[in-house]
């Protein structure tokens, strides 16, 4: 005859322990994303109008230049 353990609780605790370090990793994750992008939001509202306009870009597209691959319009 053969023995079998099984801990059914302990697997839901191990769950719930991963999907918090899982959460708390994306969030980390989406902090960093956006803390960069906003110093390139402030890097061009440093620069002129001018330079702007060598990129191609206008001072009040600057938000849909710097979030360009999220957003398609």
């Amino acid at each position: 005859m053969a023995n079998t353990t099984t801990h059914i609780a302990d697997a839901g605790f191990r769950s719930g322990i991963a999907s918090f370090f899982a959460a708390l990793g994306r969030g980390m994750v989406t902090y960093m994303e956006r803390r960069s992008r906003a110093d390139q939001i402030a890097r061009l509202n440093a620069l002129s109008d001018a330079q702007l306009a060598k990129l191609g870009i206008t001072r009040d597209t600057i938000p849909a230049y710097v979030f360009r691959d999220l957003f398609y319009i």
